[in-house]
């Protein structure tokens, strides 16, 4: 059955993990479907959100449609907030061994996770919607598999275990990523839910 491009919403991400896990935490209720593109986008600088902002506009005026971003952080607290928007520069030099080794002069091992979602419309006159998620934790030596990014340095908050040891359903259900997802997911549910009772009371009269 061939899919109604209204019903389609364009993920940015290369990133076939992640939008394995992006499509598992949003569960059968999302009313949409996530269709995953690859685009280059600038590498800005400022702010996460004036960040998230940026990226979203950009990807939509390529997409020429509804598009999705997202944008993750990982903060650490005794660097004030660093490497924050930027741990993606950072673990590409350092590693997870080398972002754990960054915090070797600091008592404080604390962090925290935060991911953005950023969705537009596709019309550059609607505004940018913004759906954040949080998770506090710390940076550990490495543990765990090493094929996602950071996870096996980040233990977060009330586990054991980092990110990378977790089974991918309890990580799914308290991570930065899901909380995000959460927000998203029902702000999509809610509009569309509100469109169906438009439509219905439309037909009605």
């Amino acid at each position: 059955m061939a899919l109604n491009p209204a019903r389609n919403v364009v993920f940015v991400t290369g990133n076939a993990k992640k939008l394995e896990e992006v499509v598992q935490i949003l569960g059968g209720k999302f009313p949409y479907t996530l269709i995953s593109k690859k685009i280059d986008l600038p590498e800005y600088q400022g702010e996460s959100d004036e960040i998230s902002i940026k990226k979203c506009q950009e990807a939509a005026m390529q997409v020429q449609g509804p598009v999705i971003v997202e944008d993750t952080c990982l903060c650490f607290n005794a660097l004030g907030g660093l490497p924050g928007p930027y741990i993606k520069w950072f673990l590409e030099k350092l590693q997870p061994e080398g972002l754990h080794k960054m915090l070797a002069g600091f008592e404080d091992k604390s962090a925290y996770a935060l991911c953005t979602f950023a969705y537009s419309t596709g019309n550059p006159k609607d505004p940018v919607k913004l759906f954040r998620g949080k998770t506090p934790g710390k940076i550990v030596n490495p543990r765990g598999p090493r094929n996602f990014g950071w996870d096996p340095c980040f233990q977060p908050d009330g586990f054991d275990l980092t990110y990378a040891e977790m089974p991918k359903e309890v990580k799914n259900s308290i991570s930065h990523r899901y909380k995000a997802l959460r927000e998203l997911a029902d702000y999509f549910i809610e509009k569309n839910d509100s469109t169906k009772k438009a439509r219905l009371d439309e037909e009605s009269n």
